[in-house]
């Protein structure tokens, strides 16, 4: 079977005036997770990432660790939904002073976009987000030959969609597995004749033991 591995990116910015940014600590964990998937020995003939910064630094770390010469390929599919807008939208606005306070405001807009539907007020409604995440991961196992892997570096709105999908329920997969997935955490998907299936989500052993410190949710 060919696999394919999702990698939220490091740790972004939060509370500073450009979030899209990786941290110092960030940096760190994509440098990790370049070494996580050096152990692995997996050859990838795909990789893609999202056209974020956080996004495409955190492959361009990594894959220096991993030392692969396959290009890499931005797609904006791979993106994260606009969490300023939603929750603009949804629950007027959220400081992002406290990370606590900010994470129950987000999961009440979260709920009530996705409860919207194509009628929400954002400018991407939850039927449209989720229509593009399933065609990138789509257009991307199409890609794969029998037996070839995928690398994808990504968010953690668009990893718990996805798993949620591939379990029937999209909407619980963004609202409950989105708010526990960790920075540089690996996702695994197989794919095979009856298709693609949920294989490991958010395995973060690469964050234990002497790398405990860099293990972070947002």
């Amino acid at each position: 079977m060919g696999a394919i591995y999702l990698v939220r990116h490091g740790q972004a910015s939060f509370g500073a005036s450009d979030y899209d940014a990786l941290s110092p600590r960030g940096f760190e964990q994509s440098t990790v997770v370049g070494a996580e998937l050096l152990r692995r020995n997996v050859s990838f003939s795909r990789i893609r990432s999202g056209t974020l910064a956080r996004q495409r630094d955190t492959a361009a770390t990594a894959l220096k660790v991993l030392g692969t010469d396959v290009p890499v390929v931005e797609d904006p599919r791979w993106n994260e939904y606009d969490h300023v807008d939603i929750a603009r939208h949804h629950a007027g606005g959220a400081p992002q002073e406290d990370s606590r306070a900010y994470q129950g405001v987000l999961d009440a807009a979260l709920t009530a976009w996705t409860a919207a539907g194509a009628d929400g007020p954002c400018a991407e409604t939850w039927p449209a987000f989720l229509a593009r995440c399933r065609g990138a991961l789509e257009d991307l196992v199409t890609s794969l030959g029998k037996g070839e892997h995928a690398l994808v570096f990504t968010s953690g709105g668009v990893i718990a969609t996805l798993c949620g999908l591939l379990l029937g329920t999209p909407e619980t997969g963004l609202l409950k597995l989105n708010r526990v997935t960790v920075n540089g955490g690996i996702t695994k998907l197989v794919s095979g004749r009856g298709g693609v299936t949920l294989l490991s989500f958010n395995e973060h052993p690469h964050f234990e033991a002497d790398a405990a410190q860099l293990l972070t949710y947002r």
